[in-house]
């Protein structure tokens, strides 16, 4: 049996795999939020306001924040 942590997303709380990532949690929580982040239109906080990564690797009790750029044009920074 695979061992699973806790996590929470946009203060849902989600169970996944020990081995989650960051974007295992966003797709988890909505696959769309998962395309956003992915093309770059959207970021992810840590429970500090801290952007992380699609690859960081998760802990049991991992707080996430899904931030949707406002900007989507050209003038979007990366």
């Amino acid at each position: 049996m695979t061992e699973t942590i806790r996590v929470f997303v946009n203060a849902t709380g989600l169970e996944l795999p020990s081995e989650a990532t960051v974007a295992d949690a966003v797709a988890a929580y909505d696959p769309a939020l998962s395309a956003s982040l992915e093309s770059g239109a959207a970021y992810v906080t840590d429970g500090r306001g801290i952007e992380v990564g699609g690859e960081s690797p998760l802990t049991a009790g991992s707080i996430l924040r899904v931030v949707v750029r406002a900007r989507r044009g050209a003038d979007a920074e990366p």
